[in-house]
């Protein structure tokens, strides 16, 4: 079975320099205290490979990958002090094959389709794209998928809290990479404080939690009309007939029937629905499993939380 890494649940991922191993675990604490348990550190110091290992036994539960890997005896190197996958900033024909070989998790550098169809062909499904905004961004990623439709990218470079959201929302992100959660003056002044908060910003942008609409139960088909034409007048909205409701507009659903909720529901979007489902996970919030739905592929679309707010289900789908 493939492993889920933590960034994957949340759709950030760290990539740090740390240039001092002091550092290692203080930054890896601001990390996980914002809601990010990953980190890519970059082979770019000294103190590198000390700091996986520093990290790795302090937080055994943490995804830490080593990055910057140009060679196989640095692939060596990495998982031997601990490294759960190996990042590379271009595609290396060497060292993507000895990492398959060995069974050892490869995110290789990618941007052209000549470098994707050889990562392909080694049955590589996750790829870094690299460096993401001068690479062609969230267009190319699009144009890209075409021919490569079962690869997921982590773009990385360039990548800041403006455009976060808009690359979280492609369902072909499986997160981004960069320091924009942790830059490398926060790191070495030790303002670890702003790291988390800065991670807890990132996170709340990948989820991207939104309210979508809110139903109301009518219990028939007669009361749901009334409610929904009364609010479309009031307000000088369209009302819209629909098999099992009416609207008014887009946000106020009247519901023909008794559907979940006491008094109905209050739906909201978020960028993905499995980030969704880790990050209710994570605050130990329960899910109704009779409120999953799926679509034809079996991936799901929509989930209803356990308990009620209100009077009200909680339910969330995808934008």
């Amino acid at each position: 079975m493939k492993k889920i890494n933590n960034h994957e649940k949340t759709g950030i991922l760290p990539v740090i320099n740390i240039p001092n191993v002091s550092l290692a675990i203080p930054v890896a604490e601001a990390l996980r205290r914002g809601g990010v348990n990953s980190i890519e550190v970059t082979l770019r110091s000294a103190d590198s490979l000390e700091s996986i290992k520093s990290i790795k036994s302090a937080f055994p539960d943490m995804t830490v990958g080593a990055g910057t890997v140009l060679n196989t005896q640095t692939v060596d190197s990495a998982i031997e002090n601990g490294a759960d996958f190996i990042v590379s900033p271009g595609y290396d024909d060497d060292v993507a094959n000895y990492c398959v070989s060995k069974g050892i998790q490869i995110v290789p550098g990618c941007t052209t389709p000549s470098e994707m169809q050889k990562a392909v062909k080694l049955g590589l499904k996750v790829l870094k794209f690299f460096p993401a905004e001068l690479s062609g961004g969230i267009d190319a990623i699009n144009l890209l998928s075409g021919p490569f439709p079962d690869v997921k990218f982590v773009p990385t470079g360039g990548i800041n809290f403006k455009n976060l959201g808009a690359y979280l929302a492609n369902k072909k992100v499986l997160a981004c990479g960069g320091s924009y959660m942790a830059t490398k003056a926060q790191i070495e002044n030790g303002e670890f404080d702003a790291i988390t908060d800065a991670c807890k910003k990132a996170v709340d942008i990948s989820l991207g939690f939104e309210l979508a609409h809110i139903g109301i139960n009518c219990g028939n088909e007669d009361r749901a009309t009334d409610v929904a034409e009364n609010i479309s007048e009031i307000f000088k909205m369209q009302p819209r007939y629909m098999n099992r409701a009416v609207f008014a507009g887009s946000a106020v659903e009247a519901v023909k029937s008794n559907g979940l909720g006491t008094h109905g529901h209050i739906g909201f979007y978020t960028n993905s629905i499995n980030r969704a489902i880790a990050y209710f996970d994570s605050i130990n919030i329960p899910l109704n499993k009779d409120g999953i739905k799926r679509n034809k592929n079996g991936e799901i679309t929509c989930i209803y939380l356990q308990d009620e707010v209100g009077g009200f289900a909680l339910h969330v789908v995808e934008r």
